[in-house]
């Protein structure tokens, strides 16, 4: 664990360069769960769109009951499909589309019910015609942003920079709205605006990323020492710790707006806002560094010039003398009836040629490396008759 804090600390501080692009599969498999929970969710639960798409009653009202006490006043009014929720310090209640005559019935019960005045209940009612105009034109500027995106990215950068980009943005939208799935919040007109912002903030870490493979890979030939993937990794690594900080940055305000704001000031507006951008930028930092990059060197890979680079490399690495010289390199042994250089030597590096080295500095060193020897002494009556 303590190893992984390291590592983590050091690729942060750009000591040591991320292999993202090297390990497609992991991203690719993450990614892959996280879609399959978001569609079961889209399957399975559906989205639950406000009054604003499907349409509707609203009620709103200020009164000091329990959400089993409002409930049973709305229902006991004529209306079946209830929604309650807390906006604030006051009750919402959505039911589905009412005629006046039932709208004055449901307000009236809910006066005498909760004991509050009638004129404080005030009312709302969307119709279902409007609703869908609402999603009409919700998708038209969804489908009008793809476009617009799609031309800039493609004469800015090139058709495959646009595609991983794209890929990407449809990435953030359905694990986005599968979130709002699986949680239940109310789709909103707030909420597509939230879904309009992740989008241009997504392609904004994208943008950022694939501008700096895109100047890190151009001047790379078939004579290059480092292939596309490579080129294209270094790159992102470049640029990883200013994407995470600008994420940080700018999730923190939402975070404390959809934590704070909704629970204890009760801003029931901003929630479905704060929701989509929260879910939205994570997953949009997420997808720019770990999905668009590795699919965009995945695509150039594919080209005939960055192929030709690729096995040039190869043939380069593989060839008779570069493994002869790593391997001189890598295996460095004594010489002669020499002793082993002991543990306090450095292993690494590489021991000189006999031709460089001059005959005088060849013998001493030899005999340095031998045992000392000591000059005989004779015995004492020897050294007293000298």
């Amino acid at each position: 664990m303590l190893g992984l804090r390291t590592a983590i600390s050091r690729i942060y501080r750009g000591e040591i360069s991320a292999d993202i692009v090297g390990k497609p599969k992991i991203w690719y498999s993450i990614s892959g769960f996280l879609l399959v929970v978001s569609i079961l969710g889209l399957v399975i639960q559906g989205l639950n769109f406000g009054v604003e798409f499907k349409g509707g009653s609203v009620f709103t009202f200020g009164a000091k009951s329990s959400i089993e006490e409002v409930r049973g006043a709305v229902t006991k009014g004529g209306a079946h499909q209830v929604i309650v929720q807390k906006a604030g310090g006051d009750w919402r209640v959505t039911t589905e589309s009412l005629s006046s005559t039932q709208v004055a019935e449901v307000k009236q019960s809910v006066a005498e019910e909760l004991a509050i005045s009638p004129d404080k209940v005030s009312t709302q009612v969307v119709g279902a015609s409007w609703g869908g105009e609402i999603s009409e034109k919700a998708w038209q500027a969804l489908i009008v942003f793809m476009i617009l995106i799609i031309a800039y990215l493609s004469v800015a950068f090139e058709g495959r920079m646009a595609l991983a980009a794209v890929v990407a943005l449809v990435h953030d939208l359905v694990i986005t709205a599968g979130v709002y799935a699986w949680s239940g919040f109310e789709v909103t007109p707030a909420t597509l605006l939230g879904f309009l912002t992740i989008l241009g903030y997504s392609l904004y870490d994208a943008v950022v990323v694939f501008d700096m493979i895109k100047e890190v890979t151009r001047p790379l030939t078939t004579a290059s020492k480092v292939t596309y993937s490579q080129a294209a990794n270094q790159a992102l690594s470049n640029t990883l710790v200013r994407s995470l900080n600008t994420s940080l940055v700018a999730i923190l305000p939402v975070a404390a707006i959809l934590f704070i704001g909704t629970t204890l000031f009760g801003a029931g507006t901003l929630k479905d806002l704060s929701l989509s951008l929260f879910v939205g930028m994570i997953v949009g930092t997420y997808s720019s560094i770990c999905v668009a990059t590795p699919l965009l060197v995945q695509l150039k890979e594919r080209e005939p010039k960055y192929r030709e680079l690729r096995e040039a490399i190869a043939r380069r690495e593989s060839s008779p003398k570069r493994q002869a010289k790593a391997k001189t390199v890598k295996t460095t042994k004594p010489s002669g009836g020499a002793k082993e250089p002991s543990g306090d030597q450095d292993d690494d590096a590489p021991e000189p040629e006999d031709d460089d080295i001059p005959a005088s500095v060849t013998v001493r060193k030899v005999v340095q490396q031998g045992p000392r020897q000591q000059p005989r002494r004779g015995t004492r009556q020897q050294r007293r008759g000298k």
